[in-house]
């Protein structure tokens, strides 16, 4: 069996009963590390609550690499630890359809997630959101505009886009980043960029910063630090911009 377990959004607590016990009777337990970060619990605080020993897989050892993974699955109880909810990741759902593929069972068992917690923290309602994106840190002759061209396609259809901010082994993009690399995007295709950004940083923890404003506003607020998330609106409905005036400064 091979049950894929989210951890929620920010520490050791966020995980559902259900996924404790899961846990706590597995033969082995993976946590992946690279699409998203407890940035309030490390590994000793997990494996001090699960009592268990956790291997830590990074994206190769699961894209490429799965079939350790899927082994033991076979003749064993396999958990795989996500952060927020597994299955909003593709690269989980990979997984998934591999194990499928060896007649191995599986299950999930869900987690909390930032695509329905910044619903909650921004006000901006779940129906009205598009596709959503990722900005990744430039590298040397590489600078994509996919991620602009995602945002230009929901404002035409008055949806909001939610875009994930990279995260590395050494460093995690922050909201001033991803504006500053929305408005080189803008730069290069040689369109105004969005007027309006909602920043949102540690959500799930007892302390999140949410701050909604045109580009300079939020590049000189302090989010201090990571996770952060960025999210691009469209055309606000009334109950939408009384929240942001409410709660996040507009």
């Amino acid at each position: 069996m091979l049950t894929f377990v989210g951890l929620g959004l920010f520490d050791e607590q966020d995980i559902s009963l259900k996924g404790l016990e899961c846990i706590r009777r597995a033969d082995r337990i993976y946590l992946e590390s690279y699409t998203s970060v407890l940035m309030g619990a490390d590994i000793t605080a997990l494996e001090r609550l699960y009592g268990k020993a956790l291997v830590i897989l990074g994206r190769e050892d699961v894209e490429q690499n799965p079939e350790p993974i899927l082994k033991q699955a076979k003749s064993s109880e396999v958990v795989f630890l996500t952060g927020g909810d597994p299955m909003v990741s593709t690269t989980h759902a990979d997984l998934r359809i591999r194990a499928a593929q060896e007649h191995i069972p599986t299950r999930i068992i869900h987690g909390a997630s930032i695509a329905s917690a910044v619903c909650g923290l921004t006000g901006l309602q779940n129906y009205r959101f598009g596709k959503s994106c990722s900005l990744p840190f430039p590298a040397r002759g590489w600078f994509p505009t996919t991620p602009l061209e995602t945002i230009r396609q929901n404002q035409d259809l008055n949806l909001h886009t939610l875009a994930y901010l990279d995260i590395q082994k050494s460093r995690y993009m922050q909201v001033r980043e991803g504006i500053e690399a929305i408005e080189g995007m803008a730069r290069v295709v040689g369109i105004p960029p969005p007027a309006l950004y909602v920043g949102v940083a540690r959500a799930g923890s007892s302390e999140p910063v949410v701050a909604a404003g045109d580009a300079d506003t939020l590049k000189n607020i302090d989010f201090g630090p990571p996770l952060h998330i960025l999210v691009i609106p469209a055309k606000l409905h009334v109950i939408e911009k009384e929240y942001l005036e409410m709660f996040a400064g507009l």
